[in-house]
């Protein structure tokens, strides 16, 4: 019996990501600011089309950083689906996440409901890109500039993801990104911060490198530098970028002939004007718990492990505080699944998942 998670990681032929981690290695120069990391950025600069951006060890330390540098302190509203990375670095850095409900179209936060949650304390809005989905950016600005507050992107499945010609991760006061070793581009472990002011940029640059250049101590600061082994990787991999998002969109269209008749699939992007997608999950919406949970261990029993990504909402969590109600959150998380999705998948793979779910379901 074979078995197929949800993921797996791609990587390039051995030879490949050994001829550039061979520039370091041969310099002896392997993490503090190496050539590949400032080549890595540079070229992800280029193809984001951001003004800058530091490569950091991960995507969960960035939105740490990015909380520090806007000097946030109390309320900041935020969406209940999304992976606990995104509600914990706002508990880690002493601020209060204050949940709002989701839009049923993007799974992104509701901007409609933004305002009632806005308080004397509240400081920022920190929204998710869900499976690379746009926030209603516009509309998210709006809120922003009229109670002057801040807006922080936790792009972690946005990378590809573009909407009117710009990157995702080109919106808001401060974007970030995780390049972790399931994502469409990765560097096994890694993330990146984004932002259009300078000033921002060089307080988190200081933030990186534990507060310091050289002999001159500016803030307090973290470790968050990334080193040469996994700048190789991205630069290895970024130049597939493109032939990642064809396949993956093969795999997703696919999917959808399969099972679009019994599941509700998520990725309808027509409606949303100047949207390109990086079909970077694939997520399906079920009737009722019970389907989802019928399906699951069907697909278990045949060693096919999805994954309800994401689950539980995270409003419901308690060391959060007390729990707001965010019904459409709740709903979608008992009931949302992400199957198997990832460049490589074969023809076999896909026929046992959708002949399983179809048999398990279907009519």
């Amino acid at each position: 019996m074979m078995n197929i998670n949800v993921t797996k990681t791609y990587l390039p032929p051995f030879e490949e990501y050994a001829t550039i981690l061979k520039r370091a290695w041969d310099k002896g120069w392997i993490t503090n600011n190496g050539e590949l990391v400032q080549e890595l950025e540079a070229k992800l600069k280029e193809y984001l089309g951001v003004k800058h951006l530091l490569f950091c060890s991960n995507g969960t330390i960035v939105l740490q950083m990015a909380i520090k540098a806007l000097g946030l302190t109390k309320e900041i509203i935020t969406t209940p689906f999304s992976y606990v990375a995104t509600a914990n670095a706002i508990a880690w850095e002493g601020c209060t996440p204050v949940f709002v409900d989701i839009e049923p179209s993007t799974f992104t936060i509701d901007p409609d409901k933004i305002e009632a949650a806005i308080t004397e304390n509240t400081q920022a809005i920190l929204a998710t890109h869900v499976y690379g989905f746009p926030c209603n950016v516009e509309a998210i600005q709006e809120i922003a500039e009229r109670h002057h507050l801040k807006v922080i992107y936790d792009g972690a499945h946005a990378f590809g993801s573009n909407y009117k010609e710009r990157s995702l991760l080109s919106y808001g006061d401060i974007s970030t990104c995780s390049f972790h070793a399931t994502k469409l581009f990765h560097t096994v472990e890694g993330g990146c911060i984004t932002t259009s002011d300078e000033n921002l940029f060089k307080q988190m640059e200081l933030f990186r490198q534990f507060g310091h250049r050289g002999y001159d101590y500016f803030s307090v600061g973290i470790n968050a530098k990334n080193s040469e082994m996994h700048a190789a990787m991205g630069l290895c991999l970024l130049p597939k970028t493109s032939d990642f998002i064809k396949e993956r969109k093969y795999w997703f269209n696919k999917y959808r002939v399969a099972i679009g008749k019994i599941t509700h699939i998520i990725g309808d992007t027509a409606e949303i004007d100047g949207f390109s997608w990086n079909y970077s999950y694939m997520p399906v919406l079920f009737d009722n718990i019970f389907q989802l949970n019928t399906v699951v261990k069907a697909l278990a029993d045949k060693g096919v492990f999805a994954r309800k990504y994401f689950s539980p909402s995270l409003n419901t969590l308690p060391f959060y505080g007390p729990m707001i109600s965010c019904p459409i959150s709740q709903s979608f998380a008992d009931r949302v699944l992400s199957l198997p999705f990832f460049v490589g998948m074969t023809e076999a793979e896909f026929d046992l998942i959708t002949n399983t779910i179809n048999s398990t379901i279907g009519e």
